[in-house]
């Protein structure tokens, strides 16, 4: 081997050996700096307990070393529920940052909703409505309200009855028949005169029409009372 190459391979020694001393060194100046940053926390630590115990027995404050300490163990035990817990609020934070403008924008909407709902006269409708409800439970009793459970059918075959065109005509008529009338200067009709009245075909017409009807509403009563029965056993 030349010593040529001896030299080439101490030089190549000398160089890892200037790494390795710059590696401890580096690691010396480190562990020296957190000797010095431990003993300057150690200072203040000490510093802060000493004022922290001054400050509480001012107060009248005794604390327990013990659980002091059991408190510092639970912090370190936890450590990572509470590091979960901090995350935990950054995206809850976050969230809150992207739902802010949408929640901002929908109570915008909600607001001019309601402005034009109370412009068109909802507001005031539903007003007046709940008021209308308030009397009717005020009015009314649960016995009320269950009798009308009970009648609800009747009630909605007689409205339905009701609201046939013919019967709506027909009371549309009679409510006008009855506004056009002068109840100040009705014509008063004697004996007599009421006796040849019924002598008159359109006043025949309205006597059979009254027979007919109650005759009719006769014949449907047994019916009505029957069917209630059935009704009623069904039920039970």
């Amino acid at each position: 081997m030349s010593e040529e190459t001896i030299q080439l391979q101490i030089d190549a020694i000398n160089r890892k050996l200037d790494l390795i001393l710059e590696e401890v060194y580096a690691q010396r100046e480190s562990r020296q700096s957190l000797q010095d940053l431990a003993d300057d926390m150690s200072i203040i630590g000490k510093d802060i307990f000493k004022n922290t115990v001054i400050q509480l027995d001012k107060a009248g404050i005794e604390v327990d070393p013990e659980a002091l300490t059991g408190i510092g163990l639970k912090l370190i035990r936890n450590l990572n529920n509470i590091n979960e817990f901090l995350e935990m609020l950054e995206s809850i934070n976050d969230f809150m940052k992207d739902v802010g403008p949408i929640i901002h924008q929908v109570g915008l909407d909600t607001i001019h909703k309601l402005h034009e709902l109370e412009q068109r006269g909802y507001i005031d409708f539903f007003r007046e409505l709940s008021k209308s409800l308030d009397n009717i439970v005020t009015h009314f009793s649960a016995d009320d309200v269950r009798a009308l459970s009970d009648n609800i059918v009747f009630i909605m075959e007689t409205v339905k009855n009701v609201t046939q065109p013919d019967m709506l005509k027909a009371i549309n008529n009679a409510l006008a028949i009855y506004k056009n009338l002068d109840m100040d200067n009705v014509e008063e009709y004697s004996i007599f005169k009421a006796l040849m009245e019924f002598r008159k075909p359109e006043m025949k017409k309205g006597i059979g029409f009254m027979i007919t009807f109650l005759k009719k509403m006769n014949e449907m009563q047994p019916q009505n009372v029957s069917s209630q029965q059935s009704a009623v056993g069904s039920q039970q």
